[in-house]
This record gives C-alpha cells, structure tokens and sequence, in this order.
C-alpha cells in the first residue's frame, strides 16, 4: 500500500559524486525525518525491496548491472506498487516519456536538480502512485460490479433468427424475448462501427460458416431499439449438436461504457490535478511547450506566471486539510476565471498554481493578468461558512526573453514569485537575469551555513542591558555571530532569512539557546551573577512542537537557573496561533522563564491577545527609539508604548539607544531599561565579563550625573 508520507526513500545511484550531492539535499529542513537508503546495482536494490519497507525510489538509469529502461523494469517488477522517480544524466524527451509509460511517477535530469524541485517531485510522485491506485482500486469494483451484474446472452439458429434473450439482454437491447424470438438477428441486434458508423455484419452468420468462436471489432455500437447507442464488446462462438455440426451461435456481450469511461478517466487523470481537476505539472509543460512552437513561428510573446499563496498554511494547520483543501479549490476556480479560453491554469501541488498565457501581444499583458488574479485571490472565500482569507505572490517569466524552454520558463517565474514574497508579498514581479544571481549566492550561503554548525564557525557576543533607574547592568542579550573562513563575518540580515527558509534555524535556534546557558552558568560558577540571560527565538523555533522540551532539556543540562533566562519572541510569531501560544508562555512562566516581545510596534498584535498572555517586558524597536533625535515630534509612539506597558504592569527595554538625548528622553518618560551602543556593543564573552567586573561601580557612580559611555575596547 502506498502511503502519503515519505519516511524512507532508497536511492539507487552508482556515481558517488551524484550520490553525495542528493544525500546533502535530504539534510535539509523539508527532508527532515525521511532515512535513504543509498545503493549502487540494481541487485542490492531489488534485495532491498524484498526485505524492507520502502516509501518511494530514485532510480538512477545508469547502473553498472542494468542500464536505461531495463533497471526501471526490474524495479517495477521487484516492487509494483512502489513510487518511483527516475535520475538521468541525459536530458531526453523521448526518454522521459518511455519511462512515464514504463511506470515511473517523475523524470528528473542530475546536474540540474535542486532541494525544493526534488522534494515536490517526490511529494507529486507519492501522490500520483495514491491515485493510480485509487483510480486502480475504483477500476476493479467497477468491473466487478459489471461481472455481478451478468452479461447479455443472445442465441440464434442456423437460420440466423432470434430464439432466446436472457433478462439483461431484453433490458440492454430494448426487446422482449416474447417480440423478438423468431425475428432475423439483423433485426433486433444492430450493432454498427463507432467511427465509421457503417453496419458491421452478422457476427453469428460469420461464426456459424467459420464453425469457431470470434469477436466484434473492438469499437462496435450496439444501436438499441429506441435508437440509444451502447458501446459493447462481445464473444461469438457457435453452437453444435452431438455430431459436432453447428446449429445455431450465442453472443455474449457486456455494456463497457463504465469501462470506457473510467479508461478516459485514467487517461485524465495522468494529466490533471486530483483535488481541483485543473492541469497538472505534466499537461502544463506540453502545453508550454506547444506554445513555444506557436510562438516561434508567429513571432509571439507568452508569459508563465508562478503563484504561491500567503496564509494558507495557517488556514490548513488550524482549521484542518478540508477547508484547506476546499480553499485550494475556490482558489482554483478563481483564477480560471481571470483568464482567456485559451490560457492555462494548472495546481503544482500544495498552493502553488501555475498559469500559462500564450499568444500575448507585450509583457505588460501579464501584468495586467497578474494584477487581476491577485485582486481576485485575496477577495473573501466562503468555506464551510467560514470567511478565509489568503493572499499571493506572483512571479512572471516571458517568452523568449527569459527562457528558451518550459522547464527555465517555469523555474524563472517560481524565481521571480520569491523575490515578489521578499518585497512583501501580495505583489507580482517579472524575472531578472540578477534573480538567479541573487539566488546563487543565497544557494552559497545556505551550502555554507550547513557546513557553519559543524565547523563551529558560529560565535555568541553579549550585549549589556542597563537599569535606567539606578545604572546597574541588569543582563545581557546573547547575539549570534557569523565567522565565515572566507567571508569574514556574516550579518545575521544575510544569513538568519536563508536559515528559516531552509529550517536551518531550528538547530541553530538550538544552539544558541544551550550555548549562552552554559555562558550564563559559567559566569554564576565565577562568582558574576544576579543578571539574566535575553535569547532570542524565531517564529518557526517557537511554534515547533519540540521547542519546550528543547528549553527544558538545554536547562537541566546546563544547570541554568530557569528565572535568569528570558526568551525574546516577535509580536507576529506571537498572534500565529493565539491560543496555542498561551499555552507555551503559561508553561514558560510557571517555570520561571521570562518572555518578552521583540521588535514591538514593527508587527501585527492585538491588545486584547496582550492583555491575556502571561508576559514580562515589551522591547521597544530601535527605528522608534530614533525618532526621539531625529524627528522630535514623533515621540508619541515611544511613550505610548511605555505608558501601554506600565498599565499592563510590564516591563519596558528601549533598543539601540546611542545618544544622551534619547537616554534622557527615555529615564524621563519612566523606561525601566535599555540597550545599544550608548552603553556598549555586543562584545565576546570575556570582554563583557571584564566589563562586570570593572565597570560595575564606575556606571553607577556615575549616574547622577551625564552618563558615561562604556571603552570597551581597553578591556
């Protein structure tokens, strides 16, 4: 039985080059929790599949002792029901087409594989192989439901006339025995080709001269007696007394319209989305293809367009997969209509659709296409008498001048889409050569940062978080900085984005977390202690279903006290899942862990969600903190929010203060603390325990008069 989630996946693969390269694919974030299985003939391959339970296959062509299409035969042979996606070095057509008929899912060419094409291709492939074996499962109960039925027996004399009709065939013919016995067979059996719509010959006349079983053309109509036609298929054989002379013939024939039917649904099925029965990835790259051809010769323009909603994902994990599945569907039926008789509207899979608009006259076009999809994506969807709401993201590509072919058409829109989602979704965007740039070097930093963890190429400095009352270092935040061998250091803006779109931050989020503990532990064993310890965790660190267990786990292990630590977490990963986030700051709190929201006035919240989560501190972002200086009359927000805090009876920490001005703004408008490079910057371990232990009495002192700035640098 196929099952819908790939836990284990055995690559068989003899170049160890190529076979390296997929292993550290499956290291990524979207691979997370699936074995593979790696080996190098077709005979270890076939014993595996013997012995082990498999989900899904990539299947070199290339093996030592099977080569092309004869390894994918073995493979199906050995295991027929098993998903299959066949790696080839050859970029080939034909190919890719006798293997698809051969039975693979997916045909994907090495050397031109990426992470987020490989993982959809054999997310597709499982979810192709389930419908084939629905569509399969459906089949058999069709035809056994027509075998139960029983088939239509017609028998004739030698004469050729009529001289018995079973029930079934009285109901599929429109005659009653009683009418139609004695009656010439031409007569109450017409049956003509379904082409040619000639008729076709008495098959008992022909049976009974040849004296052996026949058939009708596969083809043939039976024209029924109230002129309905019924397409059937038949056995003649003839009928013989004691002395082997024949004497008479039966045909036995069935209705195969529900066969025939469910043949043309399997053929559709090949081609066409399962859940919202638009075109699928496969009829997508023919039709792209096919336009390309029209576009050549008659000097056309065509546009893809990749589009990949915004909030689904939350509408699918809270309300569950059927009002997900029912919004994809909505969505589906809202982007056929935006488009012409002649464009294309296809369901990639998950909430990605891809349009195709041939013919066009100039890339403006599909703009126009976009910005109306869009407009139409994000109007209200009715679900179960729910009111959802869902935007998207849009990345254009045009033919000729972003690609030659389907495949680079539709890569450079999906290109394209997340350059739309980075300058803040809800937009479209046509490609630009300096997209794949971009992409490049974000594929570099990713490849490195993967390497960064083990190479112990990450670092912690501490920045201090000062009292505003009395002066008094209070804490520090732990900041993650980047060494990179080659790069110097990497700034988290660069690397932190790369690291949650790959779920890289969820072991890096990890390491920060046990790392500034053992810090803070190490302190208190040396005799600096009274502070507390600020971490920040991301959005995708705190929803994760581990993440207490992880805090709690990295406490005892250090032997951190729990009431030092506060965890730092945005207003928007907070207001994702209200309740559920209740529920992880109760448990934080009643361990005695501190939260505070980050960046607060950056995001979305709501005061009434505020007001109910069990919190500590409100951090007020820098950009507000600045306008104290730069632009003097628009404090309003910085003291709304000291005075919204105060009523909820939270704490307030200004960040990146760095002048006396906004000190004393903040010390006059009752801040409790503050940050920034005014009091120092973030600085390695041993320079901030110098600064505790050396600076401690001298900040205060200072105090009550100007403040002093911290020379961390003759630490």
């Amino acid at each position: 039985m196929v099952k819908s989630s790939i836990n284990t996946v055995l690559l068989v693969e003899d170049n160890a080059g190529d076979a390296l390269l997929l292993r550290r694919m499956f290291r990524e974030e979207g691979f997370r929790g699936m074995e593979v299985i790696h080996v190098e003939q077709m005979s270890e391959a076939e014993a595996c599949l013997s012995n082990t339970a498999i989900d899904i296959v990539l299947l070199d062509l290339g093996l030592p002792d099977a080569r092309g299409l004869e390894a994918l035969r073995r493979a199906r042979v050995a295991s027929p029901r098993m998903p299959l996606v066949v790696l080839s070095g050859l970029d080939d057509d034909e190919v890719a087409l006798q293997a698809m008929q051969e039975g693979a899912q997916d045909y994907l060419t090495k050397g031109q594989i990426e992470p987020r094409e490989l993982l959809r291709a054999m997310r597709y492939a499982v979810e192709r192989k389930m419908i084939e074996e629905t569509l399969f499962a459906e089949k058999e109960r069709a035809q056994v439901t027509l075998d139960s039925i029983g088939d239509a027996v017609v028998c004739a004399d030698i004469e050729g006339n009529i001289t018995f009709l079973n029930l079934v065939a009285e109901t599929l013919i429109g005659w009653p025995l009683p009418e139609a016995c004695g009656k010439p067979m031409v007569e109450v059996l017409r049956i003509i080709h379904a082409t040619t719509r000639e008729a076709i010959p008495d098959p008992m006349e022909r049976v009974m001269e040849q004296n052996r079983t026949s058939h009708l053309p596969s083809d043939s109509i039976l024209v029924r007696r109230d002129g309905s036609e019924v397409p059937i298929e038949d056995s003649v054989s003839p009928i013989r007394n004691r002395e082997r002379e024949v004497i008479g013939a039966v045909i036995v024939f069935r209705d195969v319209s529900a066969a025939r039917a469910m043949t043309e649904q399997i053929a559709h099925s090949a081609e066409h989305d399962f859940l919202t029965g638009l075109p699928n990835r496969l009829l997508l790259n023919d039709r792209v293809s096919q336009a390309i051809a029209l576009a050549k010769r008659h000097s056309y323009l065509l546009a893809v367009l990749f589009l990949d909603l915004d909030g689904f994902k939350h509408i699918n994990d809270s309300l569950g997969h059927s009002t997900g599945d029912k919004l994809l569907q909505s969505v589906g039926e809202r982007l056929v209509s935006c488009v012409r008789g002649v464009d294309t509207v296809s369901r990639q899979g998950g909430d990605e659709f891809v349009m195709l608009l041939p013919a066009i006259e100039k890339a403006e076009d599909a703009a126009i296409a976009a910005r109306r999809m869009l407009q139409s994506v994000v109007e209200v969807h009715t679900v179960e008498g729910r009111d959802l709401y869902v935007t998207g993201s849009i990345g254009v590509s045009v033919y000729p001048t972003d690609g030659p072919d389907a495949e680079t058409l539709i890569k450079n829109a999906d290109t394209a889409m997340y350059q739309a989602k980075e300058n803040g979704r809800q937009g479209y965007q046509f490609f630009e050569p300096a997209m794949n740039v971009r992409a490049v070097e974000r594929q570099s930093i990713e490849e490195s940062l993967r390497r960064a963890m083990e190479r112990k190429e990450f670092v912690l400095h501490y920045q201090p978080k000062i009292n505003l009352k009395t002066g008094a270092i209070t804490g520090a935040e732990a900041l993650i900085r980047w060494i990179h061998p080659t790069r110097g250091v990497v700034s988290p803006a660069q690397f932190i984005p790369v690291a949650e779109d790959c779920g890289l931050i969820l072991p890096i989020g990890d390491w920060v977390l046990r790392e500034a503990c053992a810090q803070a532990r190490e302190w208190v064993d040396a005799g600096l202690s009274g502070m507390s310890i600020a971490v920040n965790v991301s959005a995708m660190q705190f929803q994760h279903e581990g993440f207490l267990k992880g805090v709690f786990e990295i406490l005892e292990q250090t032997g951190f006290d729990p009431t030092c630590l506060e965890v730092e977490v945005t207003e928007s990963a907070l207001m994702k899942r209200a309740e559920f986030t209740a529920s992880i700051l109760q448990t934080l709190r009643a361990s005695g862990i501190k939260v505070a929201i980050d960046d607060f006035g950056t995001g979305y919240s709501s005061l009434s969600y505020l007001r109910k989560f069990p919190l500590d501190a409100l951090k007020i972002d820098q950009s507000f903190v600045r306008q104290i200086t730069k632009t003097p009359n628009e404090t309003t927000i910085v003291s709304a929010i000291i005075s919204m805090a105060r009523s909820l009876k939270l704490r307030t920490v200004a960040e990146g203060v760095e002048t006396v001005e906004e000190l004393v703004f903040l010390q006059a408008h009752e801040c409790d603390e503050a940050q920034g490079y005014y009091f120092g910057r973030p600085m390695p371990p041993h320079e901030f325990a110098a600064l505790l232990v050396t600076h401690e009495k001298e900040l205060q002192s200072h105090w009550a008069q100007p403040p002093v700035v911290f020379d961390t640098a003759s630490l």
